[in-house]
């Protein structure tokens, strides 16, 4: 079974450290162009080959994304 994963970020908490972007083994994750509420360009998925396997959401230091599988 082939698994597809998906991230949600909270883009009113991520500060743009970009710890996420390095840890990411598919290249999914990006910073978007767009800034928060409070200035910082937050973390988003730049295309859709995410596994799911969670690396970014083990390392994200203020733990604003959440990653979600499903199996196909």
């Amino acid at each position: 079974m082939a698994i597809k994963g998906a991230i949600v970020v909270d883009i009113e908490l991520c500060k743009g450290c970009e710890v996420c972007v390095g840890a990411c083994p598919q290249s999914v994750i990006g910073l978007s162009k767009k800034v928060n509420g409070k200035g910082y360009h937050f973390a988003e998925m730049q295309n859709d080959a995410c596994i799911g396997c969670s690396n970014c959401a083990v390392v994200c230091p203020d733990g604003v994304i959440t990653v979600y599988r499903k199996k196909f």
